[in-house]
């Protein structure tokens, strides 16, 4: 085993820092990054962005990503986000304004910004709160928010023209495995079926 693989597997568990579990709504919250969450070590069911403890990594993703080095670069980012983010230029492309690949980016630049301090657990699920109404309003299913997030990562990455393919992130066809997954009933351990889509119009409840 390599030794940054051993050293990773030595770092303790995300719930022993953050024992209670998450609430309906709060898992719920979190799942809206569910399609970005692709990598081995993310977490999908719980505010912190790994399953493992790794601050550093939450820091280095957030500055090589976004250029975010502060909590002000942090909040800045996550309003524009909120008012338009990418779903704008998407608009002009396609004439669909694809609010959930801005939902799934501003719920992971929060959780990754809390995961390395640079805002605390209040003002973390505050951020994800903010944008549930308007998300909740837009879609009326997990299909379709899956459906809005590929449309607006196909628009973001047919944008980055003139970079070489090995430096493109993941292929279109990648993501939509993914998404697939997420959906499949089949997976009863997807964070879209521990959280229906209707329960965030329900009363918050224990899980």
């Amino acid at each position: 085993m390599a030794l940054w693989s051993l050293m990773r597997w030595r770092r303790p568990r995300a719930e022993r820092r953050y024992p209670v579990p998450l609430t309906m709504h709060q898992l719920w919250m979190v799942s809206l990054s569910a399609p970005v969450s692709r990598d081995r070590n993310a977490s999908r069911t719980t505010l912190y962005p790994f399953t493992r403890i790794d601050d550093d990594a939450a820091r280095r993703w957030l500055a090589d990503q976004w250029e975010i080095t502060s909590r002000e670069k942090l909040i800045g980012r996550l309003d524009r986000l909120a008012r338009t983010g990418y779903r704008a230029r998407a608009h002009q492309l396609v004439g669909v304004s694809p609010l959930a690949w801005d939902a799934a980016l501003y719920v992971d630049i929060t959780r990754r910004g809390f995961g390395c301090g640079m805002i605390g657990e209040a003002d973390a699920w505050t951020a994800l709160k903010n944008i549930v109404p308007t998300v909740a309003k837009t879609y009326a299913s997990w299909h379709e928010y899956a459906d809005h997030y590929l449309l607006g990562r196909k628009v973001w990455r047919d944008g980055l023209r003139g970079i070489p393919e090995a430096d493109l992130p993941d292929s279109q066809a990648v993501a939509d495995a993914h998404l697939r997954a997420l959906l499949d009933p089949a997976d009863r351990a997807s964070p879209w079926h521990l959280a229906p889509w209707d329960a965030i119009y329900d009363p918050d409840h224990a899980r």
